[in-house]
């Protein structure tokens, strides 16, 4: 029930591009900046969550993040405007899933042992199938009664959750005596926090040139890179620091064999991608279904339901019925898989619309895909360590998802942007535009939407009929163009994941095979 909340928010989340861009007045950049807040906190505090599992018990960490979580989902349904909306309620929702799903993973080493453990870590990444029922009854609500009451339902859901956790059995956990690695908390949130915002921040602040949007800059330039790179060298900083801690006996926030044993990087890189999907999805297909091809919300949830059954069949049934097949196996098709539906939903789009055939079976595809990767991901990871780092490993797997899913929105959803606007700019260049009207459409950074949506955005600009005419065909065709390129892109980056399968075993390690506590 948790996994599904936390899949079900950012499915709502998907639903309301057009009641968030009516309502709030949101951009295409703000509504990308509030996808990626979510991961980016998240993703930025799971290891934190996974280690204070740990030392609490994995228990009482479930509770607090579900009361985070409720609390977070009333402020977004209270929201006066797009910056509360995504610094009060998306970083609230952040915070309380770097505490929820990180003990979701922590209890099931805890509790479910050899074939069983694999089944429920299948039923986990079921989960996420299961819960495309819940975009498709969320947008049942925004129609009838508004995107606020829709995020006012989630908060109800997450109470209840919170009330039915009281029901879990009791857990023999050995709490670690070991004090809290303070240093390394601090360092891993604030290197993955200045990686993450830098890369999310790309299509609004600029790659290099610095945008209109940017806050500030760094020598003249974007201040995007400069901050990626900051956390990437403080994310550094925490390796030298963590092994330090080992030597002293100290539990680390990361612990050496997640970054030594190849087995289990490659689990986390599955983890990673296959969210690093559902970013594609998030910022390419619902936004664009919506926002151009005019698919009302309910619409565009019940394409989560073909997406739904198949993963939800596939990361549970997989386990279950075919308990020898090799992981290495599974998780090579679900990458063939996941970057086929990838390349149906390129060819899905069309220059003022989309082809439903083609996005339903792209829907179908990328359910397959994920489920099949999703059925092995977790347990590849998990079974390559001893226990006490098996149960641990829930905070650097929860970062890995996150990390993935705000990768793809950030690395997407610049190609999307910047393609559309350089596309114009550029083939204006060469069309009957004047060099007047060239200077002024410099300075317009054009969101993604349908042929109204780019007239309203130039119609400010001292344009003659004709030109405004072909400006707008123009962007149609940029717009076009753009949106499958990023299809692609996502479709490159997700075969490569196939570089680091054969470090997965192609049979379940035995435990004495598994390496030692440090």
């Amino acid at each position: 029930m948790a996994q599904m909340g936390a899949t079900g928010d950012n499915g709502a989340l998907s639903l309301a591009a057009s009641a968030l861009t009516s309502d709030l007045g949101a951009t295409t950049a703000q509504i990308q900046l509030a996808n990626m807040v979510y991961p980016l906190v998240g993703g930025a505090f799971m290891i934190a969550g996974g280690l204070a599992g740990t030392i609490v018990g994995w228990t009482r960490t479930f509770r607090g993040g579900m009361l985070l979580c409720a609390l977070g989902e009333v402020v977004l349904a209270l929201s006066p405007s797009m910056e509360v909306f995504i610094w009060g309620g998306r970083v609230l929702v952040g915070l309380g899933a770097s505490f929820m799903i990180p003990s979701v993973l922590g209890l099931i080493p805890l509790i479910y042992q050899g074939a069983n453990r694999t089944i429920a870590f299948g039923a986990i990444g079921a989960a996420s199938g299961l819960s495309a029922l819940l975009p498709l009854g969320l947008g049942v609500v925004m129609e009838a009664a508004g995107m606020r009451a829709t995020f006012l339902t989630l908060a109800a859901y997450f109470a209840i959750v919170f009330a039915c956790s009281f029901a879990l059995p009791h857990i023999e956990q050995r709490r670690a005596k070991s004090s809290f690695d303070a240093a390394g908390v601090g360092l891993a949130a604030s290197g993955l926090f200045l990686l993450l915002i830098g890369l999310s921040s790309i299509s609004s602040w600029g790659l290099v040139a610095p945008l209109a949007g940017a806050p500030f800059t760094i020598f003249g330039i974007s201040p995007a890179l400069p901050l990626a790179l900051a956390g990437l060298a403080v994310l550094g900083v925490l390796v030298v620091v963590e092994r330090r801690v080992e030597e002293r006996g100290g539990i680390p926030v990361l612990p050496s064999v997640f970054l030594t044993t190849p087995q289990v990087r490659a689990g986390l890189v599955a983890c990673a991608l296959t969210f690093f999907f559902m970013g594609a999805q998030s910022i390419l297909m619902a936004p664009y279904l919506q926002l151009v091809a005019g698919w009302s919300p309910v619409a565009v949830g019940a394409i989560s339901i073909v997406t739904g059954v198949p993963t939800f069949a596939l990361a549970l049934g997989i386990p279950k019925l075919a308990p020898h097949a090799e992981p290495r196996r599974v998780i090579q098709a679900g990458y063939v898989v996941m970057a086929l539906a990838l390349g149906v939903m390129a060819l899905s789009v069309t220059l003022d619309g989309a082809s439903a055939p083609l996005v339903y079976l792209g829907a179908f595809l990328a359910g397959v895909g994920a489920g099949t990767v999703s059925s092995h991901a977790s347990n590849v990871v998990a079974a390559a360590l001893p226990e006490r780092e098996a149960s641990q490993s829930g905070g650097i797997q929860s970062t890995m998802r996150n990390v993935g899913q705000a990768l793809g929105v950030a690395l997407l959803g610049a190609v999307l942007l910047f393609g559309i606007t350089g596309t114009v700019r550029e083939r204006a260049a060469d069309a009957s535009i004047s060099e007047k009207a060239q200077r002024q459409l410099a300075g317009v950074t054009i969101d993604l939407g349908s042929d109204r949506t780019f007239e309203d955005e130039i119609a400010k600009l001292d344009l003659t009929s004709s030109e405004r005419g072909e400006l707008v065909g123009i962007e149609a065709d940029a717009r076009l163009g753009a949106v499958r390129t990023a299809y692609v892109v996502g479709a490159v980056i997700v075969l490569a994941g196939l570089a680091t399968t054969p470090s997965i075993a192609l049979t379940r390690p035995s435990r004495r095979d598994q390496p030692k506590a440090a």
